[in-house]
């Protein structure tokens, strides 16, 4: 394994960034075929409707909704969603959210 590849995170919340802008993801590691992410989204902010690959949410802080294909779920710390490669997913935050991401190939 390169030196250059941080593995170990010992407070993940710190890396998430917040922004009047938008949402600036906060890439942990990003290889070919696997990206490992944190992202701030502050209360109110959105990410719209989009397809696409498989990718896994776990949220760590906050409150909203995600949507995934038809069905929408509530964010809370500790709830973990998965959206297959190609499923329509987006997500509104009633409070600040921060949430690990994982997405792969299909």
């Amino acid at each position: 394994m390169p030196d250059s590849i941080q593995i170990y995170f010992s407070d993940t919340k710190s890396e998430a960034v917040f922004s009047a802008d938008g949402v600036k993801p906060q890439f942990l590691l990003e290889a070919p075929n696997f990206k490992a992410l944190v992202v701030g989204l502050e209360a109110g902010g959105q990410i719209p409707v989009h397809t696409g690959e498989a990718a896994m949410y776990h949220f760590l802080e906050g409150e909203g909704l995600i949507t995934v294909g038809e069905e929408t779920f509530d964010i809370k710390p500790g709830v973990t969603v998965i959206a297959p490669g190609g499923a329509m997913r987006g997500m509104n935050a009633k409070t600040r959210v921060i949430f690990l991401g994982a997405k792969g190939g299909e």
